[in-house]
């Protein structure tokens, strides 16, 4: 079921970490724009002349197209040769950052993160293949941390990069900054990657079939995936299901409808374009929910923890950033040391719980603060989400792919690509959702404690009144401003508890994931099993 392919395959005597330090590159860059652009969205709305709420489609317009690319991208990358498909990827990808960088309208830069999408999809995929191609059997857990290092570490520094290029050198920076790195990553990649044997072989049997396009099935993952994203980003404005205008409710008709018809099509035809055959391993259907729980914590807690300094404490893009910071010097830490735990047999099975543990230990610390706390108090509970995060990153790929024959490898990296990327999404549009939500609720309940038989709201009443009587020397005025304080005040911290609250969920979620590991098999590396992508 598991047999291996020939030999792996560097290119001209390469040293596998020379190929790692080059395929890591593009991965960082295309995963870095999933997030660098979330705190300059404002920024971006106002340079170009466009409603605060549009401008939330360079998000929504870069995801759908990244994720209608990354189911393909094995097929894609068998019929193209690996190799020529990285390479398109990367250069198409650099172009549509300048393109970015230069757009003149909000339209304009919204096709050009079309195109950057398309591009980006073919970045995560390659990388990780070309990195389990590259690197000795036995040393496949150390392959898959370094992929890690790129998937892991340029979502928890994105916020930071994209606050600071934004506030000092405006927010094109952002775009433009891709441009002399992909050039870069152009260059060396194409040194250095090559086609292995067996993917050479494959591309040629698939030619010689002369097996045709699934162009329907492209046609129903576009509607899904398209509708999906909008459904996601839009759904809160538009009051969800309450829509008067019936534009989430289409949506979720397209959504459910075309997912339905797209996996009852792909599962009978000879040729499919996304092989849902890959879920058919009960290891591999774990790790896609693991990983897509999993990416969800932690984009909401990336999205929560920065707007709760910037709201509840006035921190600035760039300082609320730099307490997130931190974290990504343990990640790298951890992912070596995982790396290495891997390699010496360690079950991965076990990493991938105490990970999960430490992820929902990092939140539920957070669920317990209050407003009296510094930014040194916000930096650990940080750190030890990032910390269960790597603990879970490479022994999670290592067990998807474990008991995956060769030949379903390539749909199965796209698959878990994607989930890994529609995580993020759904944990970012919950993350808010929840946040709302609760902020009512918390809002209605302090509102119950809040009248004048409530000896410390009479005591704020009176010590409000008498202050700014002082200042004023309007008791009318006086009165309003005092119950302006209050109100403040109570807003501040009804906030405050939806954001503990939102931490809490994320705590849940990440320790009940757990659970799932029960169903899984034996995930040992050992040494002579091959564990890899396509």
């Amino acid at each position: 079921m598991t047999a291996p392919p020939p030999a792996p395959a560097t290119g001209r005597g390469v040293n596998p970490w020379v190929v790692a330090g080059a395929v890591v590159i593009p991965t960082f860059m295309e995963v870095l724009d999933t997030t660098i652009a979330n705190v300059a969205l404002r920024y971006i709305a106002g340079g170009l002349s466009a409603p605060a709420n549009d401008s939330e489609w360079v998000i929504t317009s870069y995801l759908a197209a990244n994720a209608i690319i990354l189911p393909i991208s094995g097929w894609l990358a068998v019929r193209l040769g690996r190799r020529n498909y990285f390479l398109f990827s990367i250069a198409l990808f650099t172009t549509a950052s300048a393109l970015c960088g230069v757009a003149g309208s909000l339209s304009a830069l919204i096709a050009a993160r079309v195109l950057q999408g398309v591009a980006g999809g073919g970045l995560q995929p390659s990388s990780q293949a070309v990195l389990l191609d590259a690197f000795p059997k036995e040393k496949q857990g150390q392959a898959q941390a370094i992929f890690g290092l790129a998937a892991l570490l340029a979502p928890v520094v994105g916020p930071t990069l994209g606050g600071y290029i934004t506030d000092n050198y405006g927010w094109r920076w952002i775009f433009l900054i891709n441009v002399p790195v992909g050039l870069l990553a152009l260059f060396l990649c194409r040194a250095v990657v090559v086609d292995p044997p067996y993917l050479v072989a494959e591309r040629t049997r698939q030619r010689e079939r002369h097996a045709p396009f699934d162009i329907l099935g492209l046609g129903l993952l576009t509607v899904a995936m398209v509708s999906w994203e909008i459904l996601l980003s839009k759904g809160q404005e538009w009051d969800w299901l309450g829509d008067p205008f019936w534009r989430i409710q289409t949506l979720l008709v397209l959504f459910v409808g075309g997912l339905g018809v797209l996996i009852y099509r792909e599962l009978r035809i000879a040729n499919p374009l996304i092989d849902f055959r890959t879920l058919k391993d009960r290891n591999f259907r774990a790790c896609c929910i693991i990983v897509f729980c999993a990416y969800g914590v932690l984009y909401a807690n990336t999205v929560t923890l920065p707007e709760m300094l910037q709201t509840l404490f006035g921190y600035d893009a760039t300082r609320s950033g730099l307490v997130l910071s931190p974290a990504g010097f343990f990640s790298i830490t951890m992912l070596f040391l995982v790396s290495r735990l891997l390699g010496r047999g360690v079950d991965a099975r076990r990493l991938m719980a105490v990970g999960l543990l430490t992820m929902a230990a990092g939140n539920y610390w957070l669920a317990h603060y209050t407003l009296d706390v510094g930014p040194w108090q916000i930096v650990w509970p940080r750190v030890v989400l990032i910390m269960g995060l790597s603990m879970v990153f490479a022994p999670l790929n290592v067990a998807a792919f474990l008991y995956i024959p060769p030949q379903l490898r390539g749909a199965a990296v796209g698959l878990l690509a994607l989930l890994r990327n529609e995580g993020g999404s759904v944990g970012t549009s919950v993350a808010k959702i929840l946040r709302d939500r609760r902020e009512q609720f918390h809002t209605l309940r302090i509102n119950e404690h809040l009248d004048q038989l409530n000896p410390a709201v009479h005591a704020l009443l009176e010590r409000g009144q008498a202050f700014f009587l002082k200042q004023t020397g309007d008791p009318a005025l006086s009165h309003q401003l005092t119950l302006h304080l209050l109100e403040g005040e109570r807003q501040r911290q009804a906030l405050s508890l939806a954001y503990f609250d939102v931490f809490a969920f994320l705590a849940a979620v990440a320790a009940s994931l757990v659970l799932l590991l029960l169903l899984m098999q034996r995930s040992v590396a050992e040494k002579g099993a091959h564990v890899g992508g396509e």
